[in-house]
């Protein structure tokens, strides 16, 4: 949750969505258009900067939130760099990939900027927002619908987890590794029961509203949306033209 929390706080909250949406769209374009390695990493570098300078994001929080994208990256790179060979004899080796650091900079540095792009949408601009520049693009409703219930359960699960490991902490259920294990088991069991407990609640709901349509929500108004609008296609455009001479 702390990726809604860092986009409600954001200096960028007041920004159009679709302002942020062309930016960083701009920016996964100017990644995959960069001719070289440098220039994706310069997207990426600049990326960073906006969403750290501009946006005011902090670093930890966005440390946090590239941590398993960059893991994913890291181990990908291993595919790249690495491939699974015969030798003599009939066994199998793993040896060093032809061309693997033409690959390895080219595959790399371009994940990197359109890592950056996508972490400055989703770490500047709420789900609500995002729910709703959605829509307009004709994304599917029940698509959406289904993101909107699965975000709102992590929600939930997430203060569940949180208050009963307090309440749990409270009583000493972790002071030995006796207690710790049997602590962990009542949480999976009361994580569970209101897993259950909370689908069959909104199979309820839906049910009494007959599931008459999509989801709505109450869309925010932003004053300053076609000029947003211009900036981020200015701003993007000067991201393509970087990664395209860097």
């Amino acid at each position: 949750m702390h990726l809604e929390h860092a986009a409600c706080v954001s200096r960028w909250r007041p920004v159009s969505p679709v302002a942020k949406g062309l930016f960083a769209l701009a920016g996964v374009v100017a990644a995959f258009a960069a001719p070289t390695p440098g220039g994706a990493l310069a997207v990426a570098g600049l990326l960073f900067a906006v969403t750290r300078l501009a946006a005011g994001v902090p670093i930890p929080t966005y440390l946090r939130a590239a941590a398993a994208p960059l893991l994913f990256l890291a181990l990908s790179s291993l595919s790249l760099a690495l491939s699974l060979g015969s030798v003599d004899g009939g066994g199998l080796a793993l040896t060093r990939a032809p061309d693997a650091g033409a690959q390895l900079g080219q595959v790399g540095s371009r994940s990197l900027a359109a890592l950056a792009a996508l972490l400055l949408l989703v770490l500047t601009t709420p789900l609500p927002d995002l729910i709703d520049l959605l829509r307009r693009l004709k994304t599917p409703a029940l698509l959406l619908d289904l993101t909107v219930l699965g975000y709102r359960m992590l929600s939930v699960f997430s203060a569940t987890v949180h208050d009963t490991v307090t309440a749990q902490t409270a009583r000493l259920g972790y002071a030995t590794r006796r207690h710790a294990w049997r602590s962990l088991g009542g949480l999976i069991a009361n994580l569970a029961v209101q897993v259950w407990q909370r689908a069959q609640a909104l199979h309820v709901a839906a049910q009494a509203r007959n599931s008459d349509g999509p989801l709505r929500f109450m869309a925010r108004t932003f004053p300053h949306a076609r000029r947003d609008s211009l900036l981020a296609l200015a701003g993007g455009t000067l991201l393509i033209m970087i990664g395209q001479l860097a």
